[in-house]
């Protein structure tokens, strides 16, 4: 088993739900994946709620603020990058074009964290890690594995993200760099960029998770069947690994992935 008792700079760290019915998205995820929810208090009429797999920590999930429902902001999954330094990771994303959505905030006996924004708009934040480690399961069935930047302009998003988390954007084996690329922390590939012209113009540009499963077709049948929408239905690439990408029940949009056998 790996060791989650530090994830390294630059690898994703966290996952975490916005949503505006917390009630019903417990029962959709604990009914889709197995999580177990547990709820805990932050801050006055505020609840937070741990979800784990096997008794690890998996993800977490708090109701969306009134003020960015009004915004038009949907119910939405972020993601968490691990960083020895959110104040650091603060000043290089305002240093190379992005900009901050928050300021860096301590969460008692948690770490510090710090929501930013890159150049061309898709939204993420950094995790400078305290007594809270981050996800304690990853790459399994059920687990997170993964995660896409969607976004129109990769010649702006490669430099910054490149600069500020050291990542590097590689295409695939026998492919050339107009493809999918993918992003490699260190040693370990830890995500994607797709090619843009697959993005629909009314989309924003954003981060999609991806959660792992053993049989992708099935997961996702399973999902439409519990009130989720079905965004792309589950495919084959290469005749090996499968994916689909859909919409919780309040809108959330996460993928589902099933490697190659």
């Amino acid at each position: 088993m790996p060791n989650f008792d530090k994830h390294p700079a630059g690898n994703f760290v966290w996952f975490e739900l916005s949503t505006s019915d917390p009630a019903a998205a417990k029962q959709f995820y604990s009914s889709l994946f197995g999580w177990q929810a547990e709820d805990a208090p932050m801050g006055p009429d505020m609840l937070y709620t741990m979800f784990r797999l096997n008794g690890r920590d998996t993800a977490g999930a708090y109701t969306m603020k009134a003020e960015d429902r009004q915004m038009g902001i949907p119910p939405n999954w972020m993601i968490y990058v691990s960083v020895d330094n959110a104040d650091a990771a603060l000043a290089g994303t305002l240093e190379h074009g992005g900009n901050a959505m928050s300021p860096a905030i301590d969460i008692p006996n948690v770490g510090r964290m710090v929501v930013l924004q890159d150049p061309v708009g898709a939204v993420f934040s950094v995790f400078q890690p305290g007594n809270h480690k981050g996800v304690g399961i990853y790459s399994e069935p059920n687990a997170f594995c993964w995660a896409d930047l969607q976004t129109p302009d990769r010649e702006r998003t490669m430099p910054f993200y490149g600069a500020l988390f050291g990542w590097q954007f590689l295409p695939r084996k026998d492919k050339d760099a107009s493809g999918y690329l993918h992003i490699k922390n260190g040693d370990e590939y830890i995500g994607g960029l797709p090619e843009a012209r697959n993005m629909p113009p009314s989309v924003m540009p954003h981060w999609l998770p991806y959660i792992q499963c053993t049989d992708c077709a099935a997961q996702t049948a399973k999902a439409q069947q519990l009130g989720a929408r079905v965004i792309v239905p589950a495919t084959t690439v290469e005749g090996q690994l499968s994916y689909s990408v859909v919409a919780d029940p309040q809108g959330a949009v996460f993928a589902l992935f099933a490697p190659a056998h």
